[in-house]
């Protein structure tokens, strides 16, 4: 199973006459970068290669590897602890951590434009990075519950719940209000995407919300020199919470980002989660969601003994995630009531020139509007 991600030059060369040429330019094309590997002997090269396409005996090396590692559940009665301690485990691993374990996100604005008010214009310098590569044990900005039955919220449920905080919510001040352009990042962590982006919507008439569930991280984030109350405001939330009491009305927001967040949620809390977020969204507003794919190198790497249900597995931190496929994304994302204008799987050659090896990497990037 080890041959699955640390390949040798053989099996890579085997696998590069699958993968399409395309031609290098100047400015990477959006979206997942343009780095091909069209000649095995430049696979040390370069730290990642784009666009990577598995052959059916790599699909079906990561699938047994993938089933033997979720064969022994963790027992029901000891996932509660992953929920009653959540707030512990986040805390504990910024605490421990601070805003080292990240490196920001500059790859926001070649894969997600959108975040750009209009004017604006991101610093391209960075472009040449790859991304996703720090993010193999990402952080959460959300409650890890894992509670078995868990009732999803329907989106009638939830829009008549918000009709009424709506038009109380509207005639009272909040920040941000003046505002043109208003963007909500969810599970900002250290601020790995709040400060490029702060640091790119200054001097323009947008304004970003961010938030996390772990308390330790939004301190982090606030003791930032970068960090301006002018342009941004951060705040300590529960995203997982029945109604979560946000400081901006519903029907408010242009874009929300979702970075390897929703992958820390239980599985069964993920629909009400997107239901909620969906209603702060302006008709045409955006969600930017990019996470973990299944098959993932990380998810392979877990041992035995830290599968809690069918592709959620909890961290020896005490964190959890989940891998994603592009279904389960557009059947979330469309259930929420909205409309698909990306959905990728972004596969990738992660390489260690060092020790001359190559790792698969998966994630899933899309974009879903609200009509």
């Amino acid at each position: 199973m080890r041959g699955l991600w640390k390949l040798t030059v053989t099996a890579v060369a085997r696998g590069v006459r699958h993968i399409p040429f395309r031609l290098h330019s100047g400015r990477p094309p959006a979206p997942l970068g343009a780095r091909i590997l069209t000649n095995p002997d430049d696979i040390f090269q370069h730290n990642m290669w784009d666009h990577v396409q598995w052959s059916p005996e790599e699909f079906e090396e990561a699938r047994q590897k993938a089933e033997e590692n979720s064969r022994e559940r963790i027992p029901i009665e000891e996932q509660v602890r992953y929920d009653r301690d959540a707030n512990m485990y986040w805390n504990g691993f910024y605490e421990m951590h601070q805003n080292k374990f990240f490196k920001n996100r500059q790859w926001l604005f070649s894969e997600f434009p959108e975040l750009l008010p209009q004017g604006c214009e991101a610093d391209h310098t960075s472009w040449g990075q790859e991304s996703g590569v720090t993010d193999l044990n990402s952080q959460g900005g959300c409650h890890k519950d894992l509670l078995i039955d868990l009732p999803v919220l329907g989106q009638q449920q939830q829009h008549s719940s918000s009709n009424s905080a709506v038009k109380s919510h509207n005639s009272v001040a909040f920040p941000g209000q003046h505002a043109s352009f208003r963007i909500l990042e969810v599970g900002c962590g250290a601020g790995n995407s709040v400060f490029p982006i702060i640091n790119t919507i200054r001097e323009s008439n947008a304004f970003l919300y961010c938030f996390d569930f772990s308390s330790r991280a939004i301190q982090l984030v606030k003791e930032h020199p970068d960090y301006d109350p002018a342009v941004c405001h951060a705040f300590v939330q529960d995203v997982c919470d029945d109604a979560p009491l946000f400081p901006f009305p519903f029907e408010s927001l242009d874009v929300i980002l979702v970075v390897f967040v929703l992958s820390s949620i239980h599985p069964k809390r993920m629909q009400g989660v997107l239901n909620h977020l969906a209603g702060y969204l302006k008709h045409g507003g955006i969600i930017l969601f990019r996470d973990y794919g299944r098959y993932d190198l990380s998810q392979l790497r877990f041992k035995i003994g830290q599968c809690l249900s069918e592709n959620f597995y909890t961290r020896q931190d005490g964190t959890c995630v989940y891998f994603f496929t592009k279904d389960e994304v557009h059947q979330l994302f469309t259930n929420a009531g909205l409309e698909e204008l990306q959905n990728l799987e972004d596969r990738r050659l992660q390489v260690n020139r060092g020790k001359k090896i190559v790792m698969h990497r998966v994630w899933m990037q899309s974009k879903y509007r609200k009509p």
